[in-house]
């Protein structure tokens, strides 16, 4: 489906953000690598997508009132069988519903579990003087706490995904530390590059966020995804 198509749909559903399953469908239509998901509204539904993807899975709350989904009790890792993807649908509910019992549910985000690599998020939002803003840095508790992250205004040169990556002080665990595989940088640069060319052909996109990105040795895949649009 065009974003076009599934941003009309969003916006006459008085939604702003997109589902994970619709951010990650135009993120790879674009030719962003993304860990797709697929909707299930049952656990039979769940199973059934689980079957046709592989084990294990994750799972992960649907719906247009939570946020924060593991906060919510909305996120499950790691079910390895059918009766594993069960409980995890049934535990899913039974959290999200008790606390926050008004959220609307769509049902669940089925995806393959990636494998670990190393995380770095990337992102896009709008700033009212530069517009459209990129930003780099890596996952976890160095975004979180540390606040090291690169900055550079759309649209991206070639040079600037370079330097974004060079730039922040956790650039030698992309490197790799203590064993760990270096990141395929490349694919790296490749990646902002791409993203930046995406919200660069769509400005009714206000927000973008791919969180986490795993960094394998040879590629890269984001695992999660948000696309926030203007009204």
């Amino acid at each position: 489906m065009p974003i076009s198509e599934v941003i009309d749909r969003a916006r006459s559903q008085g939604r702003a953000v997109l589902t994970e399953v619709e951010s990650k469908q135009v993120l790879h239509d674009a030719g962003i690598p993304v860990a797709m998901a697929e909707v299930a509204s049952t656990a039979v539904d769940a199973i059934a997508v689980a079957d046709r993807l592989g084990y294990p899975v994750v799972l992960k709350i649907l719906s247009p009132d939570i946020a924060h989904k593991s906060d919510a009790g909305g996120v499950k890792v790691g079910p390895n069988s059918a009766q594993e993807v069960q409980d995890a649908f049934a535990e899913i509910m039974a959290a999200v519903k008790s606390r926050q019992p008004d959220a609307r549910i769509e049902g669940v985000a089925v995806q393959k579990m990636a494998a670990t690599g190393t995380e770095v998020i990337i992102g896009m939002s709008k700033d009212p003087q530069f517009g459209p803003v990129m930003m780099f840095g890596l996952g976890g508790i160095f975004v979180e706490v540390l606040k090291d992250v690169a900055f550079r205004i759309v649209p991206l040169e070639p040079r600037d995904a370079r330097e974004m990556i060079r730039e922040i002080k956790g650039f030698p665990v992309l490197e790799g530390v203590r064993g760990q595989d270096p990141a395929d940088l490349e694919a790296l640069e490749g990646l902002i590059l791409k993203v930046s060319e995406f919200v660069e052909a769509h400005p009714e996109i206000e927000e973008l966020d791919l969180n986490p990105v795993f960094a394998y040795k040879d590629g890269v895949i984001a695992v999660d995804a948000r696309i926030v649009v203007g009204s």
